[in-house]
């Protein structure tokens, strides 16, 4: 069988240009939704637009949320030329159908595939079709790509992960890529030159404070997430984030923890990816997730992430520096019993080496601001009074007087 013109033509070109990702797609860290947390292999047609049709209609969208993410299962065969098609029967209108449609509403769409010979639900990955696949997801249309890291025996990360960039760049269509690698080879290390945000874990589960062991493999609470790794917030700004996973807010923790779980994504500057069903959502899930206040932390133009100040107790102080001369502070309780405290800001200047920003509370007075509140909680001043109900938060924005 002969090669196709215009596949020539790509391969042609692709001596003569020198591949790299596509630039300023993610300034600040993506919003969206993924299936997977909620509805593993369970994806068809039907929900992807209903979700996209509750992304708008619950105020999602405006609140940032624009990307609608298909993940794992939603495969057919490859046809005789290699090239990737949807499941027909899940999938009866195509990608193409249904990337326009999520267009028509003013949102974006994601697809998921995997470094290996098979995603990690078995599907066809993308080794060996690499190309083909890139230029299929750009002719339906996609706008976001999740890279998986199942069945990758025999490769190694930098490479795969450069090729399905080189790939998707020579596709021409500009594609946010996630680099959903596990953490494994410290892609905080490489990432930034080839996707523009990448896993620094495994799988989140829905638990604040737990390990699920599933025998070869294990999965992490939000605490847990939130431990892994020291000292990679130097690798975080716009175009390049490290990704604490897909959300689990609204998927069965307690209210409490799902703001806890939230506000500390936003503090780390971690893309925004929420995993429940949005069709079903609480008023409390809700509120959550389209927080305006907390969610400009996480859009902070900065692209600072936060780092964890101290501990007092079981309560830790994580601070962020913000634009305008602004700091996030979050109280994490991880007590499942209340505490309170006094926290004396004199004693306590900020001095954040990385952003070479700091905060002399004695020479300087800042407003205090409780973001989930919305009420302004006097200034830095006086000493503060913290309570904090166990596995919550208290979220709090400083401005300079």
């Amino acid at each position: 069988m002969k090669t196709p013109f215009f596949l020539i033509l790509i391969f042609l070109n692709a001596e003569f240009t020198s591949a790299q990702k596509f630039d300023s797609l993610a300034l600040t860290p993506p919003m969206g939704w993924n299936s997977w947390n909620h509805f593993g292999c369970n994806v068809n047609e039907q929900l992807i637009r209903e979700t996209a049709e509750a992304m708008v209609s619950s105020g999602m969208k405006d609140a940032g949320y624009v990307y609608v993410n298909i993940d794992d299962c939603w495969h057919g065969d490859r046809d005789s030329l290699g090239f990737i098609h949807p499941n027909s029967e899940r999938f009866p209108s195509g990608m193409k159908a249904l990337a326009d449609y999520i267009h028509s509403l003013g949102l974006k769409i994601g697809i998921y595939s995997d470094a290996g010979w098979k995603t990690c639900a078995g599907y066809p990955g993308s080794r060996g079709h690499e190309y083909q696949d890139a230029l299929q997801y750009a002719a339906w249309g996609i706008d976001y790509l999740k890279y998986d890291w199942c069945n990758t025996d025999g490769l190694e990360a930098v490479g795969a992960y450069l090729t399905m960039r080189n790939a998707l760049y020579e596709a021409g269509r500009p594609i946010v890529f996630s680099l959903c690698e596990w953490g494994n080879d410290q892609p905080w290390e490489w990432g930034d030159t080839i996707g523009h945000l990448w896993r620094i874990s495994g799988d989140i589960d829905v638990c604040f404070d737990c390990k699920v062991d599933h025998g070869t493999w294990s999965s992490w609470g939000v605490l847990q997430i939130i431990d892994m790794h020291d000292g990679i917030r130097q690798y975080v700004g716009p175009d390049h984030w490290n990704d604490y996973d897909m959300m689990e807010v609204g998927n069965g923790m307690s209210t409490n923890e799902d703001r806890a779980h939230f506000s500390m994504w936003c503090m780390l500057a971690s893309p925004l990816i929420a995993g429940n069903d949005l069709r079903k959502m609480t008023p409390e899930t809700l509120e959550i997730l389209t927080k305006k206040e907390v969610i400009a932390v996480n859009q902070d133009p900065l692209g600072i992430s936060t780092f964890k100040y101290d501990a007092i107790g079981k309560t830790d102080v994580w601070i962020k520096p913000m634009s305008n001369n602004e700091w996030a502070v979050c109280f994490l309780n991880r007590s499942t019993e209340p505490v309170e405290f006094i926290f004396p800001w004199k004693e306590n200047p900020f001095n954040d080496k990385l952003s070479n920003r700091s905060a002399d509370f004695i020479t300087e007075e800042f407003s205090i601001k409780n973001l989930w509140t919305n009420k302004t909680e006097g200034t830095t001043k006086e000493p503060m009074e913290i309570k904090i109900p166990g596995h919550d938060v208290l979220l709090l924005e400083l401005s300079r007087k």
